[in-house]
């Protein structure tokens, strides 16, 4: 009896000890889990952010802006033809395979022409360069759209916003003029992120605009003492005329003419006659500027879908199903480019797109009796359905 219960309490014990030996195996088979501190949790938690992580600022050699962009940002720097422009280009940018694509183009190689509207211009001459050479870094084969939203000016400067489309991609472009370059700074996302979009876009910073001396040219210093002298001799004879009436000078309506026989006006002038007229004193030079400043009006052409050199088509705008011909009024400036548009007929909801296409365009300059001049005229956009 004692055997057997010794038996059952040997075997008990054998059991338990198999038992505790494989819990104990599967527990050091288990890898320990790490202990997280309740502040790196919320650390990660509130990281969603790239700017808050894998992003930095950007103050690139042989430029004057800042911008906060991520670390893996590229730089290219190349040449870029632009109709009769061979345009200097340096490229910022960041494009992953998922994300946000952000960038900063820097170009320049469009010059003003202080005698014209030439920051209008300017403007748009490197605003559609942009929308060529941009989107294809993007991506290669998608067709942008770039819609001009507002203008705004920032340190100075002349400035508009663009919305930007390429592939499925959307989003802003801020773009500035200054006085040697043209910044375009764009952000496209697959997915609207108004926080990120604010966050880089103002970012971007460049001194204030200098303020600009008004210069005084050596033709016009020239014409300043001319006018000068000329005024200085007229005060000098009309004082002797003044006090010298017993000598013999005839004074009569100022309007007439006056015979001078005085020895000493005679030593100066002779016995001539002079014309006291106020009107007859006026500087030939100073009068021939002043007919060449007045600006012409401008001269009407017609409808100018013909004449135009450059001529961008229009977009349809994305599921409108109105369809017709736009007729924009535009104004063509000395230079030919377009500084005035503004649609007068046709669908109302093609006007933005039709008037967006019209700032654009390109004309040869129009020549009047040898001088260029402006031109007023419409550009007709045919929108049809299957566009």
């Amino acid at each position: 009896m004692r055997v057997g219960r010794s038996h059952w309490l040997i075997t008990g014990l054998f059991l338990f000890a198999v038992t505790f030996s494989s819990a104990a195996q599967r527990t050091a088979r288990k890898p320990a889990q790490p202990q997280v501190p309740p502040a790196a949790t919320t650390a990660a938690t509130n990281s969603n952010s790239p700017v808050a992580v894998d992003w930095d600022t950007l103050k690139p050699e042989n430029e004057d802006f800042s911008i906060l962009m991520p670390k893996d940002t590229a730089t290219e720097i190349g040449k870029f033809d632009y109709h009769k422009f061979e345009l200097n280009t340096r490229l910022y940018m960041s494009a992953p395979t998922t994300g946000p694509v952000v960038g900063v183009a820097s170009m320049s190689g469009i010059k003003s022409n202080p005698g014209s509207t030439s920051d209008f211009e300017r403007f748009n001459s490197y605003a559609d360069a942009f929308k060529v050479f941009f989107p294809p870094k993007v991506r290669k084969d998608a067709v942008p759209k770039m819609v001009l939203v507002s203008t705004k000016s920032f340190h100075g400067y002349t400035g508009r916003v663009y919305k930007l489309t390429v592939g499925e991609l959307s989003g802003t472009v801020n773009a500035y003029v200054t006085k040697k370059r043209f910044y375009a700074i764009a952000i496209l996302n697959s997915k609207k992120d108004d926080a990120l979009e604010e966050k880089f876009l103002s970012s971007f910073v460049i001194p204030d605009k200098p303020v600009e001396q008004p210069q005084v040219t050596a033709a016009e210093e020239t014409q300043a003492q001319g006018e000068v002298a000329n005024a200085n001799g007229q005060s000098q004879r009309a004082q002797r005329r003044s006090v010298s009436p017993e000598g013999g000078a005839t004074i009569g309506n100022p309007s007439t003419s006056v015979q001078v026989n005085t020895q000493e006006d005679s030593t100066e002038f002779g016995n001539g006659t002079v014309q006291a007229n106020a009107n007859a004193q006026t500087n030939p030079t100073q009068q021939q500027n002043q007919n060449q400043n007045q600006k012409r009006a401008p001269i009407n052409g017609g409808v100018l879908n013909g004449k135009a050199i450059y001529l961008p088509v229009p977009e349809m705008p994305a599921g409108e199903k109105a369809s017709g011909i736009v007729m924009v009024q535009v104004l063509v400036d000395e230079q030919g480019s377009v500084v005035d548009a503004k649609a007068v007929s046709g669908p109302p909801a093609l006007y933005p797109s039709a008037v967006n296409a019209a700032r654009f365009a390109r004309f040869t300059p129009t020549m009047l009796m040898g001088e260029p001049v402006r031109v007023q005229g419409t550009l007709a956009y045919n929108f049809a359905k299957t566009n």
